[in-house]
């Protein structure tokens, strides 16, 4: 039914988590980011952002042509409103969702991003960068972490999008962990979605997509990743 182009990133894993969550058919299409395959005419038609995670839902609600999505915030909110699952109808529950979801996503996301560039995957180091992201990514880290005090999932007693758009980015750099040990609702909140069956199964495709994952970046992995375009 739905053709997720993937690879195992943390925006990646947000999709795997849902369709896994919600037990709906899909089938992997792997895009090799080290290898440029993002930047292939057939992809970029669905995902213009030369970005994954990607989506073609072939049975749409409509019943007409399949449709196509890009940006994981995205797809979370499609695959939510198609199913009616991990989001709450209440408009105010509704907005708490939709608040943290953002949140993730113009927040969580870019900032531990840099934070793993500058600590992880920069030629050099940089420290006024390295200080800039740690500093920050603490900071929501701090942020999630008051949320979740007295809930069991972000918003509530409900697991949503929200905790799938978050979960992935918690501390997702094994070269450069990130101290959780002063956020212990974080710290029992992880834990939790970490041990559910759906994730266990979302994260298994890891492996058998990239078995690389882990090892050094070539110079040509790091210039199609980090800006300088397609393959030569």
């Amino acid at each position: 039914m739905i053709d997720l182009y993937y690879w195992p990133t943390p925006n990646g894993h947000k999709i795997t988590l849902f369709l896994e969550e919600a037990a709906l058919d899909y089938e992997l299409r792997p895009i090799d980011i080290g290898k440029g395959a993002q930047f292939a005419p057939e992809f970029l038609a669905i995902s213009p952002n030369n970005k994954i995670p990607a989506i073609v839902d072939h049975a749409p609600a409509d019943g007409e042509a399949p449709i196509s999505v890009f940006e994981s915030g995205a797809i979370l909110l499609y695959l939510a409103n198609k199913t009616r699952q991990f989001l709450p109808v209440d408009v105010r529950e509704h907005t708490r969702v939709n608040e943290w979801l953002f949140w993730q996503v113009g927040g969580l996301g870019p900032m531990t991003g840099q934070y793993g560039h500058f600590n992880v995957y920069a030629p050099e180091a940089v420290p006024y960068a390295i200080e800039r992201y740690t500093r920050e990514v603490q900071r929501l880290l701090g942020v999630l972490d008051k949320q979740l005090n007295g809930r069991a999932f972000i918003t509530g007693e409900d697991y949503t999008i929200a905790d799938m758009a978050c979960y992935p980015w918690i501390n997702p750099y094994i070269k450069a962990p990130l101290d959780l040990e002063p956020f212990a609702n974080l710290r029992r909140w992880h834990a939790a979605i970490a041990a559910r069956p759906a994730t266990v199964r979302a994260y298994a495709h890891a492996a058998t997509v990239n078995p690389q994952a882990g090892k050094p970046l070539s110079e040509e992995e790091r210039r199609i990743l980090f800006g300088q375009g397609a393959p030569r």
